[in-house]
């Protein structure tokens, strides 16, 4: 039987949101966490867009997550309840992401979030989130530079791909970078980070542009591209954009194996929205890929795409990070529970149970992660791979051991990420963010 519910939720026009620092300040969850009892399905939001500009990887979150979920349910549910998925169309809207985490909280009274790819809508919702003392899953890459008491998060930080992947690039490629991503903080903010890495590398940055998110133009910057004659490009374009920047790119006559494409977000689902043709002989940094060779992954890849949510014909890394959510909530969820009783759990109890969680080889597709106890984000081997004829990577290198995640990694200063917030050298509490 599929306990599941999934119910599109309507959404209505908002304004959109803007991208605000979260305050330490947090009410108490209680008037805000679902009503639990014990038999009684546990409701669970999932804000994701599956129309507009960021519909190409943040379906395939609403689809895996399903997936997962019905898996878990399968196997006895979380604390031995099934979780019940209320599904929501953010619209590539900044201001629908605010307004329907609002919704979810306070109407749907959901015990938990998982939603967002971009760190700008992650941060028109964490207000929100953060007020009501509430959680959020993140599962994609992010800059870091932010220590939030109500994130888990189960993709790589600045510290787990890009540190990697420049070096790799201007050791095979050359030095010469030209820079272009996306208009908002998480390409900015990873190109500050990027900048370190190709400094101690011995590179040279030739140039650097952002275009708006959701723009497919892209001849004013391939202009710019031929006349500083790079030895690669180093992109953090995001969705619909990243599909048209590829395709721009080989259609104007710019050759792979002179200047190939480095990237943080285009894997196997944009190649594949792109065509084989346009991906092929560029690089991505990420932890998982589908050809990962072992054999947890092999029937994840084969059991996904088989069934009624693998439509779009391939697994990639933002996929498999938003997969992973699922089972660090059953975890924590249940440790929660064993420690305050089911019927006490709150969103914050299950963050506050979640550090050091393992989730293991047998259900890791890219192998063993665990959260970390202080900043909440994940341990994880960084990997990059080079696009094939058929779409699919081939892994060019992988770490050998697990990086810490490090979300100021740039910024010693700053102070350290504890999860009682960030602190500075002082020892005192400071603003969570740069």
């Amino acid at each position: 039987m599929d306990f599941t519910r999934r119910r599109l939720l309507t959404t209505a026009a908002a304004a959109s949101a803007a991208a605000v620092a979260m305050p330490n300040i947090m009410t108490s969850d209680k008037a805000y966490a679902a009503p639990l009892k014990k038999g009684e399905p546990i409701k669970v939001g999932l804000l994701f867009s599956l129309t507009g500009a960021l519909a190409v990887p943040e379906e395939d979150s609403t689809l895996v997550l399903q997936y997962a979920f019905d898996e878990i349910n399968k196997n006895g549910g979380v604390g031995g309840v099934p979780v019940e998925p209320v599904i929501v169309d953010a619209k590539s809207d900044f201001g629908v992401y605010s307004e329907k985490t609002k919704e979810l909280i306070l109407r749907e009274k959901v015990t938990a979030l998982f939603g967002c790819y971009t760190s700008a809508s992650r941060k028109a919702i964490l207000p929100t989130v953060m007020q009501r003392n509430h959680l959020l899953y993140y599962p994609t890459c992010y800059e870091g530079a932010e220590c939030t008491q109500n994130t888990i998060c189960t993709g790589p930080l600045a510290n787990q791909h890009s540190q990697d992947l420049i070096p790799f690039m201007v050791e095979k490629f050359g030095k010469k970078v030209f820079f272009v991503g996306s208009n908002y903080v998480w390409p900015k903010e990873s190109n500050k980070n990027a900048k370190i890495w190709l400094e101690k590398a011995g590179g040279e940055l030739v140039g650097e542009e952002y275009i708006p998110l959701g723009s497919s133009e892209f001849g004013p910057v391939l202009g710019k591209i031929r006349d500083a004659k790079p030895d690669f490009i180093f992109s953090t374009v995001v969705g619909a954009s990243d599909i048209a920047f590829h395709k721009q790119f080989k259609q104007e006559g710019f050759k792979v194996d002179s200047m190939p494409i480095a990237s943080l977000t285009t894997g196997e689902i944009e190649t594949r929205a792109m065509g084989a043709e346009f991906g092929a002989g560029h690089f991505l940094s990420a932890p998982y890929f589908q050809t990962l060779d072992n054999p947890t992954n092999q029937k994840f890849v084969e059991n996904f795409l088989k069934s009624k949510y693998g439509k779009n014909g391939t697994t990639h890394y933002n996929m498999e990070e938003t997969y992973l959510t699922a089972y660090v909530f059953k975890a924590g969820f249940e440790k929660a529970a064993a420690a305050v009783g089911f019927e006490n759990v709150t969103p914050r109890a299950i963050r506050d149970n979640s550090g050091g969680i393992r989730v293991e080889d047998n259900i890791s597709p890219e192998g063993l992660v665990w959260i970390d106890e202080n900043n909440f984000n994940t341990w994880l081997k960084p990997k990059i791979g080079q696009c094939q004829a058929d779409g699919t990577f081939k892994i060019v290198k992988a770490a050998a051991e697990h990086v810490k995640p490090d979300p100021y990694s740039i910024y010693p200063d700053a102070g350290t990420c504890t999860a009682t917030g960030l602190k500075g050298p002082d020892g005192k509490l400071r603003t969570n963010v740069i």
